[in-house]
């Protein structure tokens, strides 16, 4: 298939190889671009354990220079990919719910006793409400914005060219994604265009915005995980 990915760098190169090696012609143009928040409030702690939702989060935190004093502390992350990048980073002790944050808050009150504190490393803009969950529990969160997502408003040229040539299909692993894509489309006079090819989302969060924009058709992978919208993807018939 001939597919548009619009996930920020550097995850869109990771992601293009991976589709790329299995005979797919992958044109990239992020919607998004993940800068580190220099500001953030990380705190000192000490901290019962780390929690994140994105793979961005241990990448700020590196940036920030708190990485080596945080390194020994547990880690429990959405998904593998978060897990594996902080596993890449030096954290010793790194678990993963592998799903969602409903999944991530029920992994923690299995392995972590409240009271306890617990320190969520997250994006500026979040979806749903970990730490609301993990307070009703009995924990103590300090939540630290340490990165945000800057929406594209103009639709990168590779991405007007992919869809004026009807491109075959489309990946989203962000809501916020989804929204500038949308967005950027409108603005662009390419709306319609933008919303003909199969649009594949990580999530039905991811697709919404999709969904109420027109799009004809939209797949939803099982599960919130890159393995699980590439194994869709290749279900669809070439």
């Amino acid at each position: 298939m001939r597919l548009l990915l619009t996930r920020p760098e550097p995850d869109a190169q990771r992601t293009a190889a991976v589709l790329r090696a299995k005979g797919h012609a992958v044109v990239i143009a992020p919607l998004l671009r993940i800068e580190p928040i220099k500001d953030a409030a990380i705190g000192r702690g000490p901290w019962a354990a780390i929690l994140i939702t994105s793979a961005n989060a241990v990448e700020a935190l590196e940036a920030h220079g708190a990485l080596e004093r945080l390194r020994t502390v547990p880690v429990f992350a959405v998904g593998q990919r978060s897990a594996e990048v902080a596993r890449e980073k030096g954290f010793r002790d790194v678990a993963s719910a592998d799903s969602n944050v409903t999944d991530l808050a029920r992994l923690v009150a299995q392995a972590v006793r409240p009271p306890a504190s617990l320190l969520y490393l997250a994006g500026e803009e979040r979806s749903g409400d970990l730490a609301g969950d993990l307070q009703g529990r009995g924990y103590t969160v300090h939540t630290a914005s340490v990165y945000r997502a800057v929406a594209a408003v103009d639709l990168p040229p590779a991405a007007a060219a992919a869809l004026a040539s009807n491109i075959d299909g489309v990946l989203h692993f962000s809501r916020r994604s989804a929204e500038a894509y949308v967005s950027a489309a409108r603005a662009a006079g390419m709306l319609a265009n933008a919303l003909k090819p199969i649009h594949f989302c990580l999530s039905a969060q991811v697709a919404d915005p999709l969904a109420r924009a027109g799009a004809a058709v939209v797949h939803v992978a099982p599960r919130p995980a890159e393995a699980a919208l590439i194994e869709l993807l290749q279900k669809q018939p070439v």
